[in-house]
């Protein structure tokens, strides 16, 4: 699936949480505002309205969080959208609200080098630390494959280093944390992957310096 999306969009971030609820990796195609991409995308498609989720497996295209999301839960999970995923005016008043404190970031595009290959971002949409580096894939239009590592367990909960619980950290067997903690060690996020470089980063501030200094201009 891609996900035409735009970080601090509200409706994006909706079918992103959607995404993450359901454990399903995608590729962002990001388009910022003033974005190559974006101009791309108003070329492609006849409403300029983010999200659009192309899911080539079903052969179809979405528009819209509503729709996104009812689709993702029906064709994925069997069941109707959940009513906490319903687009409510206090849903999309949250999401700005973030947006806002953030200044705007991950909105309006910045100058960049395009890699030849998509990077991996191993994330969970509620990360904080996860935000920051979407956010700077998106202003540099970085497309991606996002591999969400959505918690399961109560277990998941609080950071890498200081789980809740006093037993040792064990993911659920056989799911996509279990194999990355098998790799790793540990199941932290942001993970980021460049196929480009052969560079593999787990902390955010390392993360972004990367980005900066090899896909900025």
């Amino acid at each position: 699936m891609i996900l035409f999306d735009q970080e601090g969009d509200p409706e994006c971030r909706l079918v992103r949480e959607v995404l993450t609820e359901l454990n399903l990796n995608v590729i962002i195609a990001p388009c910022p505002s003033g974005g190559k991409n974006t101009e791309k995308f108003h070329s492609v498609f006849s409403k300029n309205r983010l999200p659009i989720l192309i899911d080539s497996e079903n052969q179809c295209a979405l528009e819209g969080a509503e729709d996104i999301s009812g689709y993702l839960f029906k064709q994925y999970k069997g069941v109707d959208l959940p009513s906490r995923f319903v687009c409510k005016l206090q849903q999309f008043l949250t999401s700005n609200l973030a947006t806002g404190v953030r200044l705007a970031s991950g909105i309006k595009a910045r100058a960049s080098k395009q890699p030849a290959l998509p990077l991996i971002l191993y994330s969970f949409e509620s990360s904080p630390f996860s935000r920051l580096v979407r956010e700077c894939l998106c202003e540099l239009e970085l497309t991606y494959i996002l591999i969400n590592l959505g918690k399961q367990q109560f277990s998941d909960m609080g950071p890498a280093n200081f789980r809740w619980t006093v037993l040792p950290y064990k993911p659920v067997p056989d799911t996509k944390r279990d194999d990355f903690f098998k790799l790793h060690g540990k199941v932290q996020v942001p993970y980021l992957m460049d196929p480009n470089t052969g560079i593999d980063l787990f902390e955010s501030k390392d993360i972004l310096r990367y980005l900066n200094q090899t896909y900025a201009i």
